[in-house]
């Protein structure tokens, strides 16, 4: 869908240097990309069921502020 397309950010890392590698950046871009398409699936099927949109959209705002980094150094 023409409506769904975006304009990832610049991915960067932490100590805010530009990742550049073509792989990695194009990885990303497929992740984002199916990651949008589900949510907009799920907003698509949450109104035709006659949910909330505005929970909808609470539900997966929250769904992202609860995701963990697995690779977090203990400190």
């Amino acid at each position: 869908m023409d409506k769904l397309k975006n304009k990832w950010p610049a991915w960067i890392r932490d100590d805010k240097s530009l990742v550049s590698c073509t792989e990695k950046i194009k990885v990303m871009k497929e992740n984002f990309d199916e990651l949008k398409q589900l949510s907009q699936d799920a907003i698509e099927d949450g109104l035709l069921m006659e949910v909330s949109e505005k929970q909808m959209k609470e539900a997966l705002h929250q769904m992202v502020d609860d995701l963990i980094n697995p690779y977090l150094k203990n400190k």
